[in-house]
Parts: structure tokens; C-alpha cells; sequence
């Protein structure tokens, strides 16, 4: 009797261990068998990436417009001093559109008539899969662009005719994420849809980590040191976050990478503390500094 409860146990087992594993089978199932022609077009990426920055800087561009009416968040902002105007945020954001109707969506479509159609596995990735994978890709990532930004500092034809035109401003706000020129654009989209693929990532694990990486992007830009932001919530310092990447934009030779602080610390650029003050009132004006 009891070697047949014991052999009852084993066969269950497996059972258990492929249910905890395709956790997020019935989510996969729900897109696959309901959403099939969405969720495969070349447009789906397009999507999520402008609607991800799109709903990620909208509520800081309303804090940003609300100032010190609302003091219990202003008093987060890092340059108090310095307050992006309707125009500036126009004018980032229009950046960001002209970006993905003339570049972007474009190169979708000729890429479309190259490249074979999209074929989404059946099964979905288990939520360990999902973790890892996805952290790989956003350390990859974020040693590929310390290296790159690092370069087009150093280098002053560089920085001016590739990069300047995202130091525009000392204080960074939400809609100045996207605010970047058409070679850097093609950049970050060449890593960030070959580095999935080098690590042979699920589709769904592709999506998760787009979203999570703009609004990590948009969240470095705001220019609040909100308390509940990833930096604080991932503990040692791992995230720069807003602090970070704020300096970067007062202090241009420093804090390189895009999400991690560990590059910065190995090279001696992290700078995390401090401020610059050097106008008061509005927003500066655009500048060329490297």
C-alpha cells in the first residue's frame, strides 16, 4: 500500500509542476484565439512602444502643468526651478510623432515585404522564463547604451549632429524621453529588437519588457524623485532612476547608462548627489553642451 501511494505521488507531481509552469497559458490562450491578427501584424511592436511612452508621460505632463498646485508632488520635483512650458512639451512630443511617421512606420512596412510572416508559438513562456529573460534584455541593453552614450559625449562631432538634440534641455520632463534624432532612434531600435532575438525570447516576455523598459525611460525623465519610483523600490542602488539621469542633464559627463547604476560606479561617472542652479525662474533655454 505504501508503495503505491508513493508511485501515486510521483505520476501526480509532474502534473503539478506543468501547471505552475504554464501559469500564464490561459492569458496566452485569451490573445492567441481572440486577438491572433492584432498580436501578429509588424505594427503590434509600433503600438506598444508609442502607446507605452504615450499613457507613461501624460501624468507628469499634467503635474509638470500643475506646478505647486499640487505641493504634496512638486515638492518632489529636482530643479523646482525649472518648469517645462506647454510649447517645450509640444514641441518633444512632436518630435517623438515625426519620429515614428517618417522613420518608423515607414521601415515597418518595407520591412514587411521582406521579411517572412509572423508565426506566434502555441505555448506560452513560464513566468521564471519571463523574469529572466527579460532582465537579460534590459542588462544587455543598458551595457550596449552606456557604451554608445559614453562615445557620443566624448566625441563633439558626435554629440552634436547624433545626440545633442536630447540634452536640449538641463531639466528633463516626461515628453523629452522620445526626444531624439533619427540615428539615435535607429539605434536603440537596433538593439532593441536584436537583443530578443539573441536571447531567443517569447513574444510575451518581448512585450513585458518594452513596457516595463519605456516607462523605466520615461520614469528617468520626469524629473520627480518620487519615493515610490523603481529606484527606491529596488534596493542597493541598482536603478539610477530620475536622480541619475536628471544630473546626467546638468552634469553631461556623468551617469551614462540608461537604467543601471553599475557601469557608472565601475567607471567613476555615477553622480548622484548635488545640484546645479544656475538660472532661476523659467526653464533654460537650448543649449549644445557635451
Amino acid at each position: 500500500m505504501l508503495n503505491i501511494t508513493k508511485v501515486q505521488f510521483t505520476l501526480q507531481l509532474p502534473t503539478f509542476s506543468r501547471f505552475s509552469d504554464r501559469l500564464l497559458q490561459p492569458l496566452w490562450d485569451y490573445f492567441l484565439f481572440n486577438h491572433y491578427s492584432l498580436i501578429s501584424s509588424p505594427l503590434f511592436p509600433v503600438m506598444i512602444c508609442f502607446s507605452s511612452y504615450f499613457f507613461s508621460s501624460l501624468p507628469f505632463a499634467v503635474l509638470d502643468l500643475l506646478g505647486d498646485n499640487v505641493p504634496s508632488i512638486h515638492r518632489y520635483k529636482i530643479q523646482q526651478e525649472r518648469r517645462p512650458t506647454i510649447r517645450m512639451m509640444a514641441k518633444s512630443f512632436g518630435r517623438a510623432v515625426y519620429n515614428h511617421l517618417i522613420f518608423v512606420l515607414p521601415a515597418v512596412l518595407i520591412q514587411t515585404c521582406f521579411m517572412p510572416s509572423v508565426v506566434l508559438p502555441t505555448s506560452a513562456p513560464t513566468v521564471v522564463e519571463v523574469l529572466i529573460d527579460g532582465l537579460a534584455v534590459l542588462l544587455l541593453f543598458d551595457t550596449q547604451y552606456f557604451m554608445w552614450h559614453f562615445v557620443h559625449h566624448k566625441h563633439p562631432q558626435l554629440y552634436r549632429w547624433v545626440h545633442a538634440i536630447h540634452h536640449e534641455y538641463m531639466a528633463p520632463f516626461s515628453w523629452s524621453t522620445q526626444q531624439i534624432s533619427i540615428p539615435e532612434l535607429i539605434t536603440v531600435g537596433f538593439w532593441s529588437n536584436l537583443d530578443p532575438i539573441l536571447l531567443k525570447c517569447h513574444p510575451f516576455t518581448i512585450w513585458c519588457v518594452t513596457i516595463l523598459s519605456i516607462w523605466m525611460s520615461v520614469e528617468d525623465h520626469i524629473g520627480y524623485d518620487l519615493p515610490w519610483s523603481l529606484n527606491h523600490l529596488v534596493p542597493f542602488g541598482l536603478l539610477g532612476g530620475a536622480p541619475a539621469h536628471d544630473m546626467h542633464h546638468q552634469k553631461p559627463n556623468s551617469n551614462y547608462a540608461p537604467f543601471f547604476s553599475h557601469w557608472d560606479r565601475i567607471f567613476g561617472t555615477a553622480i548622484l548627489a548635488g545640484k546645479i542652479t544656475e538660472k532661476k525662474g523659467g526653464q533654460d533655454e537650448p543649449r549644445a553642451k557635451f
